[in-house]
C-alpha cells in the first residue's frame, strides 16, 4: 500500500510541476493576461479541472514554491549561527535570496513578468506577506517572548516588507542594508534625528 502510495503522490507532484512549468513557458511567451487557464491546461495534456485540484488560481501557477519560503524563514531564526541577531540574520537572508538568480536571463524575465503584472504583483506580495505570523511565532519562540508579541510581530512585518521596499531601487544592496540597520538599531542608531 505505502508503494501505491509513494507512486500516487509523485504522480500528483509531477502533474504539479508540469502545470507550473507550462503555465510559466506560456506567460513568459504571451504574458500572463494572454494566457488562460484552459491554454495551460492543453499544454500541460490535462483537464482545467485538474489544473485547479492543483492550484487555486491562475496567478498561484508562479508562485508554487510557498511552504518552502515558510519553511526557509523560520530556519533562519531558529538556526542562526550563535551570536548573531535575528534582524541580522534575516538580513543575510534577504540579502541572499534578492540575489539569487542574478545575471539569468530566465530569472530577469520571471522577474519582469511578475513585476510588470499588477494581478502577479499583488499576489506575489499577498502570498510573502502571509508568512508574517509564522515567523514572528518562531521570533518569539528563539526570543522567549508571549507568542502575540508586539515587537516580535513588527519585526517579522517590516523584516518581509523589505522585500517590497527594495523593488525597483538603483542599490537594492543597499536599501536592504539601512531597512535592516533601522531595524536592528533603531532611528538614532542609523544616524538620524
Amino acid at each position: 500500500m505505502s508503494e501505491t502510495m509513494g507512486r500516487r503522490e509523485r504522480k500528483k507532484a509531477a502533474t504539479r510541476q508540469a502545470l507550473a512549468d507550462a503555465a510559466l513557458r506560456l506567460f513568459l511567451d504571451r504574458g500572463f493576461d494572454r494566457v488562460s487557464v484552459r491554454d495551460i491546461a492543453e499544454a500541460a495534456d490535462v483537464s482545467t479541472t485538474t489544473v485547479f485540484k492543483h492550484f487555486p488560481s491562475k496567478e498561484a501557477l508562479l508562485f508554487d514554491l510557498d511552504s518552502d519560503r515558510e519553511t526557509a524563514l523560520i530556519a533562519v531564526v531558529r538556526d542562526r549561527p550563535e551570536g548573531m541577531s535575528i534582524p541580522g540574520a534575516l538580513r543575510e537572508h534577504t540579502l541572499r535570496t534578492h540575489s539569487e538568480g542574478a545575471g539569468d536571463p530566465e530569472m530577469a524575465r520571471f522577474v519582469e513578468l511578475t513585476q510588470s503584472t499588477p494581478a502577479l504583483r499583488e499576489y506575489g506580495r499577498r502570498m510573502w506577506m502571509r508568512h508574517e505570523s509564522a515567523l514572528a511565532a518562531a521570533i518569539a519562540e528563539a526570543t522567549g517572548a508571549p507568542e502575540d508579541d508586539p515587537g516580535c510581530a513588527a519585526l517579522a512585518h517590516f523584516a518581509l516588507e523589505t522585500v517590497s521596499f527594495v523593488r525597483g531601487r538603483a542599490d537594492a544592496r543597499q536599501a536592504i542594508e539601512a531597512a535592516f540597520a533601522l531595524l536592528e538599531h533603531g532611528w538614532p542608531a542609523a544616524g538620524r534625528r
